[in-house]
């Protein structure tokens, strides 16, 4: 097949030129040097960074569920399975990160380990401190902006967007607090979100490995066969999610189904006469191995501090032979996870924050994670909280955004688009049939959808800007036409796109005192608790 003047059928999608080899169609390249692909990103990390790690100790306190993670992590180091505590273990620790806090008996867990150990990674280092239960945490959450950024470029081709999606995530309020807090929900993020990028660089890879055979006369009519190692390393990190709340499985199962449709839509890109064919028989058992196989024995691994030491939660004991004891666990470890799933399915205690799927795009019920009164802000009542609550201008235009990607999916059948709202959908769609139920849960429970979230955003942000003109290409509008010219309509989507951004800025700003315990004015407080409902 020619590799030069490629000319496909209809009109390339908005925001984008026309390719004119099969390569530049199966495989937009990304325009721009790497340094910039680097530098602008890490510069957008470092900021983050600098969000999350300044005052990470404060408040000097337990905040909200580190009751459970931040000594459940500390167990794990000491005993390798979680230890039950003693009454007042979270006064004892504040006053000393050195106390013996356990009494009798291993503690029964509503969640698989690995963000514990996460948490106690921290611990280790700095020892059982707020700033050590909360170090990886914070790491984990500037990470993923950085990795948000690399994708974001990946998928818009290019780096002002891709920082732009990193920026975002950065000043979104509820991902700020996850952060900074001893919680599990930012290590689904972390974890899903890595397992992300793995796809989205091994969809570039591997289609250019097809154009690759295909130009070089593959003449199968299902198309060749392809290797697919970032898949691999995508289902460990989903594994990795899945050992740190169940709820990273609605994530493998969406991304399962979503690679298979991306091998289809590469072959038949590619000009493969039967791509559904070749999809089923080339690519559909490896990707079932190497998403929902690797991520369960994934999962079974990050046990092993239950699997090899006796003592457990219903561990029993444990075979004399170190060789045989991950096989004899198996049962035992199924019966926990049984129980596990006992108690969530029937988690339906009262909570004063609670709230329902439905309300969470809107952010009618967030979660005090702290509260106090201080008496030292030279007022006459003063306030301190942190409030697990999205950045409002964020998230309101991420739902418009949300609608807008759904039509981009409709309408012009972009990958991204249908990748960002299965994304966003897995995290968001999952929860429903637990809500009918009424099961307790929480406005946190949406952190791991927040980067879908800047995704949406900055596709819409491409569109709204257009196609670069190429160098030497006039971009005069024509006199026949109502439409502005190229270079005015990117500049008016610039426009609009960094006026939003400033928006959030701002309104982050305006909210940080109540996602970072501050000491303000309890007018001050008031004044950032918009609806009755915040309370």
């Amino acid at each position: 097949m020619a590799t030069t003047d490629y000319a496909p059928a209809g009109d390339p999608p908005l925001g984008r030129s026309r390719p004119r080899t099969l390569r530049d169609w199966v495989v937009p390249p990304v325009p721009g040097d790497a340094l910039r692909g680097w530098l602008g990103p890490l510069l957008v990390t470092l900021f983050a960074g600098v969000l999350r790690f300044t005052g990470l100790g404060q408040p000097k306190a337990v905040v909200f569920d580190e009751t459970y993670y931040a000594k459940d992590a500390l167990s794990l180091l000491r005993f390798g399975w979680e230890h039950n505590t003693a009454k007042d273990a979270d006064k004892a620790l504040i006053a000393n990160p050195h106390a013996y806090i356990w009494s009798d008996g291993p503690s029964f867990v509503a969640h698989p380990p690995v963000g514990k150990w996460m948490i106690a990674i921290g611990e280790q280092i700095f020892g059982a401190t707020p700033f050590g239960w909360r170090f990886v945490p914070a790491l984990a959450g500037t990470l993923s902006v950085l990795i948000l950024c690399r994708v974001a470029r990946r998928m818009t081709g290019s780096t002002l967007l891709g920082c732009a999606a990193g920026l975002l995530l950065a000043v979104d309020g509820l991902a700020f607090v996850t952060s900074r807090a001893a919680l599990l929900d930012v290590f689904v993020m972390f974890w899903v979100l890595a397992g992300f990028a793995c796809l989205v660089a091994d969809r570039d890879r591997s289609r250019r490995r097809l154009v690759e055979k295909m130009e070089a006369g593959h003449a199968s009519r299902s198309g060749p066969f392809l290797l697919h190692g970032w898949r691999i390393a995508a289902g460990v990190c989903l594994g990795l999610g899945l050992g740190t709340k169940w709820t990273a499985v609605f994530y493998i199962a969406a991304f399962g189904v979503m690679v298979l449709l991306w091998d289809v839509g590469a072959r038949r890109a590619a000009g493969v006469p039967a791509p559904w064919a070749g999809m089923l028989r080339w690519e559909a058992g490896p990707a079932f191995l190497q998403l929902a196989v690797v991520g369960v024995v994934t999962y079974y691994a990050t046990w092993w501090g239950w699997i090899f030491k006796a003592g457990g939660w219903g561990r029993g004991e444990v075979s004399s032979n170190p060789l045989w004891r991950p096989f004899e666990a198996i049962p035992r470890l199924y019966e926990y996870n049984k129980e596990m799933l006992s108690f969530h399915t029937g988690l339906e205690a009262k909570h004063p924050y609670q709230s329902w799927p439905w309300n969470w795009p809107i952010l009618k019920r967030p979660v005090a994670f702290y509260y106090t009164e201080p008496k030292n802000c030279g007022a006459a009542r003063c306030s301190r909280e942190i409030l697990g609550i999205g950045t409002p201008a964020l998230w309101w235009g991420a739902a418009l955004a949300l609608v807008l990607v759904l039509f981009l999916w409709i309408r012009m059948r972009d990958w991204r688009a249908g990748a960002i709202l299965l994304g966003y959908g897995a995290g968001w769609v999952s929860w429903f049939p637990s809500a009918f139920q009424h099961r307790t849960m929480f406005l946190f429970y949406t952190t791991p959808m927040i980067p879908f979230m800047c995704l949406a955003l900055v596709l819409v942000f491409g569109y709204l800007i257009g196609p670069a003109p190429k160098p030497g290409v006039l971009t005069a509008p024509d006199a026949s036409s109502r439409l502005p010219s190229p270079s005015a309509r990117r500049l008016v989507g610039a426009a609009t796109a960094g006026a939003f951004v400033l928006v959030v800025l701002v309104n982050f700003a305006y909210f940080y005192p109540i996602y970072s315990a501050k000491i303000i004015p309890y007018d001050s407080w008031h004044a950032r608790i918009w609806f009755d409902s915040w309370i």
